[in-house]
């Protein structure tokens, strides 16, 4: 009879220790998850403010493009030069394109 308390004691204890192993590795992944989260949110946090650069960069240089060939497009507009495309040669579109790549 003793020796059965004894194992009934000793399973106790065992069950009690597997019980809070469990808990604690519950408690890791749910740390370990929350820090997943976390750290997808910065990661997308990180996303949108590279596209909202990009785009804005993107408006910027569009916009300073316009605005550089519009004396030439005025001008092939009045019949006084022409059509502006034609002007730049070969190689001043690939000094430009190098120009912009060193930026």
């Amino acid at each position: 009879m003793t020796s059965l308390f004894a194992q009934e004691i000793r399973l106790s204890k065992r069950h009690e220790e597997i019980v809070s192993q469990r808990l604690m590795l519950l408690q890791q992944m749910e740390n370990k998850l929350g820090d997943q989260h976390t750290e997808k949110a910065s990661q997308l946090q990180t996303v949108e403010t590279a596209f909202k650069r990009n785009l804005s960069l993107l408006k910027t240089r569009y916009w300073a493009s316009v605005e550089e060939y519009i004396p030439k497009w005025e001008q092939f507009l009045l019949g006084r030069a022409p059509y502006p495309f034609a002007v730049e040669n070969q190689n001043e579109a690939e000094n430009t394109i190098q120009n912009e790549a060193q930026r």
